[in-house]
Formats: C-alpha cells, sequence, structure tokens
C-alpha cells in the first residue's frame, strides 16, 4: 500500500464505521469543487454535511411511507373539491399543517360511500408522514381482524406498544360490517389507549346514533365517543358517491343513440 492511498483508505474505513454512507459517496467529487472554487475547508465539511443530512431525511421519509401502508397514496392537491362542496376545504387546509397532531386532536370524516372520505383521510396522513411523524394506515375491520389475530397469539400487548409509538392512526370504514363482541371491546381498547396519546384519523358512513349498529352495546359505544369525541375536528361529506357518477357518465357514453326518430 502507498502512502498516498493510505489516507483515502483510512477514511473511508472510519465513515463507514460512522455510518455516514453520503459523505462516503460524495467526498472526493465534493473535494474537486470546493477545489475549483477555491472554497475553504468548513465549506467542504458544511457541504457534505447537508447532503448527509438531505439524504437521511429522505430515506426516513421513505421508511415512514412505507410502515404506514398506504392501500394507496393521495394528496389533497389530487381531489377535486368542486364536486364535494360540503367539504369543509378552509378545515381541511388547516389540518394540512399538522397541529391536530401536535395537540393530539382527532379527526372524523363522515359521510355517504364514495365522497372522497378515503382519500381526504391519505392526505392527511401522507402529509404528516412528509412532516415527520409516524403514521400507519388501517381499515376498522382490518384492525379488529388483527387484534383478534394478535390476542390468540398472546401478542396483543407488543401490538398495543407497537401502536403507542404511532404519532397517528387511521382507521377506515367504520360501519360496513358489524362486530363481534370481542371484536368491538377491542376496538375500543385501541381508541381508549389513544386517548391524549395519539392522533387518530377516522372514516365512517353512519352518524354517531348509529355506531351501536356496528359496535353492538350502547354502554360501550357511549364510552368509545366520549374518548373519540373529547378534541375532534368534523368534516361533513354529503355530496354523491364519486364511483357512482362516474359509471352513470360510463353508462351515458355507452348508451346508442334514441331511435324515436325512425319510422
Amino acid at each position: 500500500m502507498t502512502s498516498g492511498k493510505k489516507p483515502a483508505v483510512l477514511l473511508e474505513h472510519y465513515l463507514k464505521q460512522l455510518k455516514l454512507p453520503t459523505v462516503l459517496r460524495e467526498y472526493g467529487k465534493m473535494a474537486e469543487i470546493c477545489r475549483t472554487e477555491r472554497a475553504d475547508y468548513q465549506t467542504f465539511l458544511l457541504r457534505l454535511c447537508e447532503r448527509e443530512v438531505a439524504d437521511r431525511e429522505q430515506r426516513a421519509a421513505e421508511r415512514r411511507l412505507k410502515a404506514a401502508k398506504f392501500p394507496v397514496v393521495k394528496t389533497l392537491d389530487t381531489f377535486d373539491f368542486k364536486a364535494q362542496p360540503s367539504i369543509n376545504q378552509a378545515l381541511m387546509r388547516e389540518l394540512l399543517r399538522g397541529e391536530y397532531i401536535d395537540k393530539r386532536e382527532n379527526v372524523l370524516f363522515v359521510g355517504n360511500s364514495g365522497t372522497g372520505k378515503t382519500h381526504l383521510a391519505t392526505a392527511l396522513a401522507f402529509a404528516a408522514c412528509r412532516r415527520g411523524n409516524r403514521v400507519r394506515f388501517y381499515t376498522v375491520t382490518g384492525l379488529v381482524t388483527e387484534l383478534l389475530e394478535r390476542r390468540e397469539e398472546r401478542q396483543l400487548k407488543r401490538f398495543h406498544r407497537q401502536l403507542e409509538k404511532m404519532h397517528l392512526v387511521v382507521l377506515d370504514e367504520l360501519g360496513y360490517v358489524p362486530f363481534s363482541k370481542a371484536g368491538a371491546e377491542l376496538l375500543f381498547e385501541v381508541v381508549s389507549r389513544a386517548y391524549e396519546r395519539t392522533s387518530l384519523i377516522v372514516t365512517t358512513n353512519l352518524p354517531f346514533e348509529n355506531w351501536t349498529e356496528v359496535l353492538g352495546n350502547e354502554r360501550l359505544t357511549g364510552a368509545l365517543l366520549d374518548r373519540l369525541t373529547h378534541r375532534i375536528h368534523i368534516i361533513e361529506a354529503n355530496g354523491e358517491s364519486y364511483r357512482l357518477k362516474e359509471a352513470k357518465r360510463r353508462l351515458k357514453r355507452k348508451t346508442p343513440p334514441s331511435l324515436s326518430a325512425e319510422k
């Protein structure tokens, strides 16, 4: 090994030990740039550190997005507010800033099926991911199924600890499938544990007075609503279903011209 190569080998060894992959990858190119610009050593080091931090933030954001397990990534920019004028656009844009998470507040989207509730919930959750929050997305039936399975496997406490590490949990589509007594109780425990610790976003097609239909117990439903609605932002979506509108448009395009004029 020549004396000229030894410093570079040692430097790369230490950069690997320190887990600075971007500095390891970029230091040679950055040295050339700084030499050309006659930049000082502090500028050279600063630029390398900036790139390392930016890459770390990018990798962390990608990990958070993957861990959130969104079925499809949606943003507010792709939502058609004109098609759903009942939705409070000003409140949505305020929530996008994420202050409700800092305050441990909840968000409830309530309204007809197909009005964009899941899109809006996912958009808020995606924004929270980008902001640095730990997020997890569930359909309510999927969550209850997993809770029942974890209970059978005696892994329920571990699962709750995992949920408690989240800043935001999305519970999508409450109201489409009624739960067993055990399932309703397990869902209540999730909401109870999240109370004033973790923000929840819930989407539902049912008004509050009908939640007993899926939870099966008035007392449990009242206790769940008490915790969920203590600090909550409610967004109503009362327009016509997007899917229904699209189906009508497709049918219209396929309908042949009227034959009434023919003899």
